[in-house]
């Protein structure tokens, strides 16, 4: 990464959550044949060629409520004794539905998508970092979600305590890790609504804007700088170390490439995603989507199991 962005020359980069599998594909390489990707537009291929969606079957099957229980229990053990402050617990959701891979990530609506190599697709809605031509970097971590429908829904989310605490943490969080690569590091703005569109139903999400500045020379240390911020902070917790041998004993399976980041840079600047709204194939043909949430000790696993469910959603929708 160091090499190619001083030599300006543009790139995808896909990280997995352990930084184990690690793709970087200079621009020219990437010819939409194995790897497709639309990174807030700017995409390897064509909308025209986009193949007819039929007409959407979506059926999920959730990870059981016990199951579930028991991850979240291992959880609060681990928050109770003060190793962690907030620790964003995960899990898998079987989907049966009549799209493939390549119908989900072509008619999918998000502002980053990726579809790598037939195994997986994700279309995500948050940032994990920006980093503009003078050096300038920003993240956006969104940490609440609620289903828009709920009466006073903005209100709701806002006030939530547990929710306030769950944002408060990722934002001190997102700010100590850009204080560790940038100068001046602020919150720019705090605690805004974007609203999702899903196949079924909106959510309200809740983010902030966290920016620093980097160096004049930061394309010669472009590696260093991201692979110092992973993981991101809005997927894992805080603090990372104690928070990730939670999140080790608690989930059921690897993570993989979902949680990770994926982005590009085109020369000057970078964007990139967290790989969060993830869909994969496993090796007998089953498809998952992986989906999870923030938990406190204010949390009810209730709620939590129900935002995990309500997260595992295609954003295939008419105007």
């Amino acid at each position: 990464m160091n090499n190619l962005a001083a030599s300006g020359t543009p790139f995808l980069f896909i990280v997995d959550f352990d930084e184990i599998n690690i793709q970087i594909v200079p621009l020219c390489e990437c010819r939409g044949e194995s790897i497709f990707f639309d990174i807030e537009g700017f995409r390897n291929y064509i909308s025209a060629d986009l193949p007819v969606l039929p007409e959407v079957q979506f059926e999920t099957i959730p990870v059981e409520a016990d199951v579930y229980r028991r991850g979240f229990e291992v959880v609060q053990l681990g928050l109770r004794r003060g190793d962690s402050f907030l620790v964003n617990l995960t899990f898998p959701t079987e989907i049966q539905t009549n799209l493939s891979l390549q119908d989900i990530f072509f008619h999918s609506r998000a502002r980053y998508k990726l579809l790598y190599k037939n195994e997986f697709t994700c279309f995500s809605p948050e940032i994990f970092v920006r980093i503009e031509k003078n050096g300038r970097i920003s993240s956006h971590p969104m940490k609440g979600t609620i289903d828009a429908q709920i009466s006073n829904a903005t209100q709701q989310i806002l006030e939530d305590p547990k929710e306030k605490a769950e944002h408060n943490t990722i934002v001190d969080l997102i700010r100590n890790d850009l204080s560790k690569v940038a100068n001046a590091v602020k919150v720019d703005r705090y605690r805004y609504i974007d609203v999702l569109k899903t196949n079924g139903k909106s959510l309200l999400q809740v983010s902030s804007e966290i920016s620093g500045q980097l160096g004049e020379n930061w394309m010669e240390t472009l590696g260093d700088t991201l692979f110092g911020l992973l993981p991101a902070g809005s997927i894992s917790g805080a603090p990372k170390t104690a928070t990730l041998q939670i999140i080790e004993k608690a989930e059921i399976c690897k993570r993989g490439y979902y949680s990770g980041v994926f982005g590009l840079f085109d020369g000057n600047s970078l964007n990139s995603a967290v790989m969060i709204r993830f869909v994969e194939h496993d090796s007998t043909g089953k498809m998952w989507f992986k989906s999870g949430g923030g938990i406190t000790v204010y949390a009810e696993v209730e709620a939590e199991y129900k935002e995990l469910c309500d997260k595992v959603y295609l954003p295939i929708y008419k105007d």
